[in-house]
């Protein structure tokens, strides 16, 4: 019999494993008596017959078929090996892991926008995560039909259908258009919630999904960093005079010197008519200041001690 074991010991195992694989299918191959299954880190392996889940096998090691696996398989405990016989049965491999995706959109998105009548061509990109979570549906929707399974066949169904969602969730309740990333949160949750519909038949869910940021047409992109810009300085007319000095200093104001000189002559008038404005504001705000309603204890113009009263009883000055 020692030489009947080393006949037909086999090793069934996943002996094409890739990262991005999610899983691979052990099959047309005779489980021999004295066979070995190997499970390693990360794996789970699914022994299945005529097309019908026998067990579930998740702590990896080295397993004696025989004696370690088939004895808690389902239909299968009252099998014993043969002499010239083994045990028909595949063997699906899954891998456990987080797979993630880099997804963009195949194609600028028209965002509708009353201001624009062939809409807002935007481009956005991002990462997602996935991993296997039901091992029935996978079975029945992929695994049945295919050898193997990888991350490129879920990305290709990922964005055949992320175009459209981008587009239902951008729309949604009227967001800002020209400031995407501001709502990037709540758009990216509700994205998540759709595509894990569109793969949970498969026995797949969506972990994780994130969008890293969103690209305009250059000309949209420049208008909008011009008004961010606005926005910071806040005075318009202090931005012009600022960005008449950066002319000046760089040496980019264009007219030759009599045009640098009348410039520089101009903004030295605007800014003297500023520091007077300043000026007689502050002078304003000054008089019209209140006083602090303190009475002297003597009377400053005749240094009589002062009463009670608001005028001196010895010459007659207010007093407050």
């Amino acid at each position: 019999m020692g030489l009947f074991s080393g006949q037909f010991s086999n090793v069934v195992e996943w002996d094409e494993f890739r990262e991005d694989m999610i899983f691979w299918k052990w099959s047309n191959k005779e489980i021999k008596k004295g066979s070995k299954l190997i499970i390693r880190p990360g794996q789970d392996a699914i022994f299945m017959f005529n097309g019908r889940i026998e067990g579930i096998f998740k702590d990896d090691g080295d397993y004696d078929i025989e004696s370690q696996i088939i004895p808690f398989l389902s239909t299968l405990k009252g099998f014993k090996f043969g002499f010239n016989s083994g045990m028909r049965a595949e063997v699906l491999f899954v891998n456990t892991k987080e797979f993630q995706i880099r997804w963009g959109t195949r194609a600028p998105i028209n965002i509708p926008n009353p201001q624009l009548p062939g809409g807002l061509p935007i481009r956005g990109n991002g990462t997602l995560t996935f991993k296997v979570n039901d091992y029935v549906a996978l079975i029945d929707k992929i695994a049945g039909v295919k050898q193997s399974y990888c991350v490129e066949d879920v990305k290709e169904r990922i964005v055949a259908v992320l175009d459209q969602l981008l587009m239902k969730w951008i729309t949604k309740e009227g967001k800002d258009i020209f400031n995407l990333m501001a709502n990037a949160y709540d758009i990216s949750k509700g994205i998540k919630t759709d595509l894990d519909m569109e793969l949970i038949n498969t026995g797949m869910t969506i972990m994780n999904f994130t969008i890293g940021s969103f690209n305009y047409p250059e000309n949209i992109q420049k208008m909008i960093e011009k008004n961010a810009s606005h926005s910071m300085v806040g005075d318009v007319n202090r931005y012009s005079q600022i960005s008449m000095v950066d002319g000046m200093t760089s040496g980019n104001m264009k007219g030759g010197g009599a045009a640098s000189d009348m410039a520089s002559m101009m903004m030295g008038m605007q800014m003297a008519n500023q520091m007077m404005n300043n000026i007689n504001q502050n002078n304003q705000n000054t008089a019209s200041a209140p006083s602090s309603g303190a009475k002297p204890n003597f009377c400053p113009n005749c240094g009589a001690k002062t009463g009670e009263g608001n005028f001196c009883s010895n010459c007659g000055a207010k007093l407050v």
